[in-house]
């Protein structure tokens, strides 16, 4: 069965960084969409309609995709060798204090639903706490 379980979360200083690791099994990175989602303080109540897109990457082409949010302080990219997808975060604020999920589709989907959190399957998510 597909598997992807996330690392890398912690607490940092605003304007800090981090990077955030999603390594997955159960599939090949061939023909598969991986995403990052986050889901803020107080909105684990809506459950996955409540995550956010961060960034995602697809393994066809390498093409990568980014929420408007991340305003080009975040950065998604693959090891297929280590079947692990990466997310890059820099310049953190406490907005961006939330858990962390990774997330897998399969196919070649629609581009234009990857910063929707309708993805196949999930990881249990790492929690990045940004302070003062």
């Amino acid at each position: 069965e597909v598997q992807l379980v996330e690392s890398g979360g912690g607490l940092v200083q605003a304007g800090g960084h981090l990077r955030l690791s999603c390594k997955f099994s159960g599939f090949t990175f061939a023909d598969y969409a991986i995403g990052w989602f986050r889901q803020a303080p107080g909105k684990e109540r809506e459950g996955v309609a409540g995550r956010q897109g961060v960034a995602a990457i697809h393994s066809s082409d390498g093409r990568t995709y980014y929420g408007d949010f991340v305003k080009g302080r975040f950065t998604i990219a693959s090891d297929k060798a280590k079947s692990t997808v990466y997310l890059k975060m820099n310049n953190l604020t406490r907005g961006d204090t939330a858990v962390y999920y990774c997330a897998a589709e399969s196919g070649p989907g629609d581009s234009r639903h990857y910063m929707m959190p309708s993805y196949d399957d999930w990881g249990q998510g790492t929690k990045v706490t940004v302070s003062s």
